[in-house]
C-alpha cells in the first residue's frame, strides 16, 4: 500500500513538472493560407510570438512594403495576432491558477478554452 501511494505521488509530481516545463515557454503562431489553396498544410507564417515565464519574449512582425518602398507593420494581421497572443496568455494563466489551486488542495474553477 505504501509503495502504491509513493508511486502515485511520484507520477503526479512528474506530470506537474512536465506541465510547468511546458508552461515555461509559449509560442503563438498566426498563419495564412491563400484562398483556393489545396489545404491548410500549405499555411505560411504571418506572425509569431514566444512568451517565456521569466518575462522574456520574441515577436516576428508581419511587414509589408509601401509604395515608397519602405516597410511598415501590417496592422490588420498584427492586431489579429495580438488577439491570439492575449487569448493564449489568458488561457495559460487560468491553467496555472488551476494547477496552483489543485496543489493547495482547494477546488479549482472550471477552465474552458476561448477561441480568439
Amino acid at each position: 500500500m505504501a509503495s502504491e501511494l509513493k508511486e502515485a505521488i511520484k507520477k503526479a509530481a512528474e506530470q506537474i513538472a512536465k506541465y510547468v516545463e511546458d508552461a515555461a515557454s509559449m509560442t503563438v503562431e498566426t498563419k495564412y493560407v491563400e484562398m483556393g489553396a489545396l489545404g491548410f498544410d500549405e499555411a505560411k507564417l504571418a506572425a509569431r510570438t514566444i512568451v517565456k515565464l521569466d518575462g522574456d519574449g520574441e515577436t516576428v512582425l508581419p511587414m509589408k512594403k509601401t509604395e515608397a518602398g519602405t516597410l511598415e507593420v501590417d496592422t490588420v494581421v498584427f492586431e489579429l495576432h495580438q488577439q491570439n497572443v492575449q487569448t493564449a496568455i489568458d488561457y495559460r494563466a487560468k491553467m496555472l491558477n488551476s494547477l496552483i489551486q489543485l496543489l493547495r488542495g482547494t477546488q479549482a474553477p472550471q477552465v474552458s478554452p476561448t477561441v480568439g
